[in-house]
C-alpha cells in the first residue's frame, strides 16, 4: 500500500523550484516534521524507524532531552560572541572533553569549524604550515566533503569535479585496501594490504618523494565508497609508513566517529594512534560544527588569521556537543552500537544466505554495508536493486538509503534498540523479497536517484 502523503508531495513540488539541484540527492520525497530517538515523522504523520541517523549526524538520536536541554540553557544566556577575538567557557569545557576521549597520550590543541569539510580544509593548512611540506594524500573512492580543500582529497564521484577545476595542487590518491573488489581475483587480506602498500612505495620511488609528503588523509572506514573496511594489517603498515617519513596520519573520524563503530573514533579498532583527528557529523548531535584535534605542536607553527570563522565553536554549538560527549559515555551507546551491529550483522549475513543479489556484507558496530550485486562472481553493482529496495522500504516505514552506487547504508542513531532494529530488519527482508518477486515498478527510478 502506497504512503498517503499529499503534505510531503506538496511540498517537495515547492522545493524543487527553489533550491540547488547540486545539493540534493533525493531517494523519496519525505519531508521530516519532527524525530524523537530512532524515529521520524514527517509531516503527514507517518512514522519511520531511522536507518540513516540524518547522514550519521545523530549519534545520540533525534531530540535527544539532555541535548535539547544544553542548547536551551545556553541559547538563554549568550548564542554568540565570536571566540576569535574574546573567549566563552563552553568552547573550553568542549576541548577537555575532546582531549579526553581522542587517541594518544601526547599534549593536544584543537580548531572549530562549522562541519566536517572545513575541519578537513584546516587540516589542509595545519599540516602543510607545521611539516614545511606541500604534498597530501588521500584515497581513491575517498569522500572527504564539499569545500575546496575537502573536494579535492575526495575521489568518490566525478560529478563532485566535473567543471569545478583547478583543485588544490599537490594532492595524491592511491588504492584503498578493499577485500571484496580486490585489486586482482583470488586475493585475500594479507595480499591487498602488500598490493596497497607497494602502491604507496611506487608512488614515492617514481613521482612523489616521500620527503615532501606533509600527510596522509585516512578513513578508518572508508565511508561513502560503500563502508569498506581494511584490514588491520594494513592500518598499521600505513602507520609505519608514516613513522618512517615522518608524514602526519590524519585520522578522517567526520563518519565513524562518537560511538559510531562501538568505539569512540573508528581508528580505535586498529590499535593505531593518529597525529591528528578530524571531527563533525555527530559532535553536536545535529548542531553544525567540526574540530580537529592533533599534537599541541601542529598547531603552534601557525598564526592568525590562517584558519579561523566568526561562528565556529559557537556557545549552543560547544554546549550541545558536551551534552553528546556526556549521554554517549553516560548511557553507553557505544556499548549499545556494538550489541546491536553485531546482532544486525548477523541477520544481515543471514538474509546473504539467502539472496542472490547481496554480495557482501560488512561494518563495525553500527556502521554496516550491503552490497548489492547482478553477479556474485563479477560483482557488477546493481543500483537498480538498492534504488527499488529502499523505496520499497520506505513504503513499509524505514528510512533506508544507498550510496556507492549499490551498498545499502544501515547507520542508525546508537540509541535504537533491539526491537526497533529487528523491525527494520524484517522491513529490509521483505523488501528484499519484493525485489526478488519483481512487484517493484521501475516508476520508482524516477524519484530515487541515490548516490
Amino acid at each position: 500500500m502506497a504512503l498517503n502523503i499529499p503534505k510531503c508531495l506538496e511540498l517537495v513540488n515547492i522545493d524543487k523550484g527553489m533550491t540547488s539541484p547540486a545539493a540534493k540527492v533525493p531517494y523519496y520525497p519525505l519531508v521530516v516534521d519532527r524525530g524523537k530517538g530512532a524515529t521520524v515523522i514527517d509531516v503527514d504523520g507517518n512514522h519511520y524507524i531511522d536507518l540513516l541517523s540524518s547522514a550519521g549526524a545523530v549519534n545520540t538520536g533525534h531530540c535527544h532531552p539532555r541535548i535539547v536541554d544544553a542548547i536551551k540553557k545556553q541559547t538563554e544566556n549568550l548564542i554568540l560572541y565570536t571566540p576569535v577575538y574574546m573567549y566563552h567557557e563552553p568552547l573550553i569545557q568542549l576541548s577537555q572533553k575532546l582531549f579526553d576521549i581522542t587517541p594518544g597520550e601526547y599534549r593536544k590543541r584543537v580548531f572549530y569549524g562549522l562541519c566536517g569539510s572545513d575541519a578537513n580544509d584546516g587540516t589542509i593548512k595545519m599540516a602543510r604550515t607545521a611539516t614545511k611540506r606541500k604534498k597530501i594524500i588521500s584515497f581513491y573512492r575517498a569522500y572527504h566533503g564539499s569545500t575546496y580543500g575537502a573536494l579535492s582529497l575526495s575521489a568518490v564521484s566525478l560529478p563532485m569535479h566535473r567543471g569545478l577545476g583547478p583543485l588544490l595542487p599537490e594532492i595524491h590518491h592511491i588504492p584503498y585496501p578493499d577485500v571484496y573488489r580486490t585489486p586482482y581475483s583470488g586475493m585475500d587480506e594479507d595480499d591487498v594490504t602488500k598490493y596497497c602498500v607497494e602502491r604507496i612505495n611506487e608512488l614515492f620511488k617514481t613521482c612523489v618523494p616521500a620527503e615532501e609528503v606533509a600527510a596522509i588523509f585516512f578513513e578508518p572506514i572508508q565511508g561513502d565508497a560503500g563502508l569498506i573496511v581494511p584490514p588491520k594489517s594494513y592500518v598499521k603498515a600505513l602507520r609505519q609508513i608514516c613513522d618512517t617519513y615522518n608524514i602526519l596520519f590524519v585520522s578522517e573520524e567526520v563518519q565513524q566517529g562518537f560511538g559510531r563503530t562501538g568505539k569512540w573514533f573508528g581508528i580505535e579498532n586498529f590499535d593505531v594512534v593518529p597525529d591528528v583527528v578530524v571531527m563533525g557529523k555527530a559532535i553536536a548531535s545535529g548542531m553544525p560544527l567540526g574540530a580537529v584535534v592533533a599534537k599541541a605542536e601542529l598547531m603552534e607553527q601557525w598564526e592568525a588569521p590562517a584558519h579561523l570563522f566568526t561562528a565556529a565553536g559557537n556557545p549552543v554549538c560547544c554546549a550541545a556537543a558536551c551534552a553528546t560527549v556526556d549521554v554517549i559515555r553516560d548511557e553507553k551507546l557505544r556499548e549499545n552500537a556494538t550489541a546491536i551491529g553485531a546482532y544486525a550483522l548477523a541477520r544481515l549475513k543471514e538474509m546473504q544466505n539467502r539472496f542472490e543479489f547481496i554480495g557482501d556484507v560488512r561494518g563495525i558496530g553500527l556502521s554496516i554495508g550491503v552490497d548489492l550485486v547482478k553477479d556474485r562472481e563479477t560483482k557488477e553493482r546493481n543500483t537498480e536493486a538498492a534504488a527499488k529496495i529502499c523505496y520499497q522500504a520506505w513504503q513499509k516505514g524505514l528510512l533506508l538509503s544507498f550510496f556507492s552506487g549499490s551498498v545499502l547504508r544501515i547507520q542508525p542513531p546508537l540509541v535504537i534498540s533491539k526491537d526497533q532494529m529487528e523491525s527494520a530488519l524484517s522491513k529490509i527482508e521483505e523488501a528484499f523479497e519484493d525485489y526478488e518477486s519483481g512487484i517493484i515498478p521501475d516508476s520508482v527510478l524516477e524519484t530515487v536517484k541515490g548516490w
